[in-house]
């Protein structure tokens, strides 16, 4: 079987497809990933070793933008360009995970009369997939709450697929990449991750709050490009700009978690079961997608949550607080989820989809 694979915008479109394209691969399957001309999404793709299109693609946006009137042009040479990529490689299938860079895919796997599975991260569907959900044969949801948004389709809770980094985890190799010995009676660890692209306020928060928060916890901070920059140096304050492959081992390790709200950064935590605190992006630089997810799982008993005007120093050592004092609640509610890889339960049903096809 021949699948073309498509999502981009963030690490959090990309490293799920890649979990699947190396469980297709292992089969003997063929895979061509479709994505956008986005650095970072390119260093994922061709570091997994896929082969890759780039194509021209633009940002569906709900506000004023001058690109609003170049972006649909753009969408249109993306998607003439898949239909080549399309035609030459011959797939039986188009999975997306979503996201922006996936549309003009999306539209050209329909457009050559292929079957089309669409992934929803979200508790809601993001426009970008909405626009799509008309035109795939299925649709798949990391979370159960999700169906009710896509009825009338076929519709599967399947949950996010792991990447690899996440699976088979070791705190040896985790201490030996922080060059941590956590001997018992020594402080617990604390992982600041902000997102792929990384997130300058809560970077800023975590400065502000580091000589307090080292007094109880060693601290673990991937703050992105722009914010390595402005880190400072104290014992006990690990800082990178990014983890590749030791993030499994890291994060497994950590003890708490804070951390954006994106669906998959998110599902990630759940299904490692790890205590954590979200500071979900506002609406001022999202749909509220976020805030959304986080409210969902908030309401639950699995997260604690800080919303950005309200993230003060005090704020911020109150929620982790709030957290460390009751970890057996929190790891129940989580627990509770179920959240496990979502690999297989997606491979199944892009085998049960093309098999219609056949």
């Amino acid at each position: 079987m021949k699948i073309v694979l498509t999502g981009g915008g963030s690490a959090g479109h990309v490293t799920p497809n890649i979990a699947i394209a190396e469980q297709l691969l292992a089969r003997g399957d063929e895979v061509l990933y479709v994505g956008s001309r986005h650095p970072l999404e390119a260093d994922l793709v061709q570091q997994a070793g896929l082969p890759l299109v780039q194509i021209a693609s633009g940002k569906l946006r709900r506000y004023f933008d001058w690109k609003n009137f170049t972006d649909p042009f753009r969408i249109a040479l993306g998607t003439i360009q898949a239909v080549m990529a399309i035609w030459r490689f011959k797939p039986d299938i188009v999975f997306s995970k979503g996201g922006f860079a996936a549309v003009p895919v999306v539209v050209a796997g329909w457009l050559c009369r292929l079957p089309v599975i669409v992934h929803e991260s979200d508790v809601t569907p993001g426009l970008a997939n909405r626009l799509c959900f008309p035109i795939a044969k299925a649709i798949c949801v990391n979370f159960e709450a999700s169906l009710v948004h896509v009825s009338g389709k076929q519709a599967v809770h399947t949950g996010t697929p792991l990447r690899k980094a996440l699976k088979n985890v070791s705190d040896q190799r985790a201490k030996a990449f922080l060059g941590l010995e956590r001997e018992p009676g020594s402080k617990p660890m604390l992982l600041i991750v902000g997102g792929s692209l990384g997130a300058a306020s809560i970077n800023q928060l975590i400065f502000d709050s580091i000589d307090t928060l080292l007094e109880n916890w060693t601290v673990v901070h991937v703050l992105g490009a722009a914010g390595i920059k402005e880190a400072p140096e104290k014992n006990g304050y690990l800082a990178f700009e990014y983890i590749g492959d030791e993030f499994g081992d890291v994060l497994a390790a950590a003890d708490l978690v804070i951390s954006r709200a994106g669906a998959n950064a998110l599902y990630e935590l759940l299904a490692l079961k790890k205590l954590h605190v979200l500071i979900p992006l506002g609406l001022g630089a999202s749909r509220g997608d976020q805030l959304q997810n986080a409210a969902l799982f908030e309401r639950a008993g699995c997260s604690a949550v800080l919303h950005e005007q309200d993230a003060t120093v005090e704020a911020l050592l109150a929620s982790i607080e709030k957290v460390w004092a009751q970890p057996e609640r929190y790891l129940a509610a989580i627990s509770d989820q179920q959240a496990g890889d979502g690999t297989e339960k997606i491979i199944e049903l892009i085998d049960a989809v093309t098999g219609e096809k056949a």
